[in-house]
């Protein structure tokens, strides 16, 4: 691998382009993005050069797409023509099965490995970016063959410390509506409930319970509109799941039984702080 384009340099792009050089990556790395995002990775010092996509295919030897979700489509369907042989397109999209799909229509067989970093921030852009944001976290990875440039990117994931999972991409997205899409709606829908019910004065009666629940809520719509939109059975059916335990649990407040959910969800809070 001698040369990287990142399409989208802002937090995901640029860190990866970060955690590439500091993990001793030495070859040119090129930015496909908005004249402001390229500005922000070339200070930063996450990319070497901002380039046209026709230029970053012909030059590149992995194309790491880190757009928003419709974008990152976009740009698989217009690299079909434009990937030299033996690069790899990999992508950091949230939900993975339309993405997987569209690569397949349109990408070279062997061409393209789906990816999702369980890593990320609720503010956006290249100058939030940080070489150690993929350390110690999972990295999906969809199935595909051992190609060369798929086991040489698996390396470099180790080198930067990513902990590679591979899933189906239809799997994934079933797990992620309830790892993570349902926990986004379930922040912006408290936030969206207490910001019409809570004035001023009544916010400063808030502890710290209340920030930590609504941190995510704290995310872009801008980001969440295309996961949203290509994950929906999942995530409604994540979110019935919710509003059904939500039910039980209002049937239950003064119910011995609702020790058991206390008990469950605290149990399941400890494992998860373990990891």
């Amino acid at each position: 691998m001698r040369t990287v384009a990142i399409a989208g340099v802002g937090l995901i792009g640029g860190s990866f382009g970060l955690a590439l050089r500091r993990a001793g990556f030495d070859g040119p790395i090129l930015g496909v993005s908005s004249p402001g995002a390229i500005r922000e990775a070339l200070a930063l010092g996450a990319i070497d050069k901002g380039v046209p996509l026709e230029e970053a295919a012909a030059r590149a030897d992995l194309i790491y797409l880190s757009q928003t979700i419709e974008r990152i489509l976009e740009t698989i369907r217009s690299l079909g023509p434009l990937v030299r042989p033996g690069c790899l397109v990999t992508d950091a999209g949230s939900t993975k099965l339309r993405i997987v799909e569209e690569a397949r229509r349109s990408l070279p067989p062997g061409a393209f490995l789906g990816g999702h970093p369980m890593a990320g921030k609720e503010t956006r852009g290249a100058a939030t970016a940080e070489a150690s944001l993929f350390e110690g976290r999972t990295y999906v990875l969809t199935p595909a063959g051992e190609t060369p440039a798929t086991l040489e990117f698996r390396t470099w994931l180790d080198r930067i410390g990513a902990i590679p999972v591979v899933m189906e991409a239809a799997a994934h997205d079933r797990v992620v509506a309830l790892t993570s899409h349902l926990p986004q709606l379930a922040s912006t829908a408290l936030g969206a409930l207490l910001a019409g019910r809570l004035d001023e004065a009544d916010r400063r009666i808030a502890g710290p319970g209340l920030k930590d629940m609504t941190r995510l809520a704290l995310s872009s719509y801008d980001i969440w509109r295309d996961i949203l939109a290509t994950n929906p059975a999942p995530i409604a059916a994540a979110l019935d799941a919710y509003i059904e335990e939500l039910r039980r649990l209002r049937a239950g407040l003064e119910a011995p039984s609702m020790r058991e959910s206390f008990d469950q969800a605290a149990a399941l809070a400890l494992s998860l702080r373990r990891q």
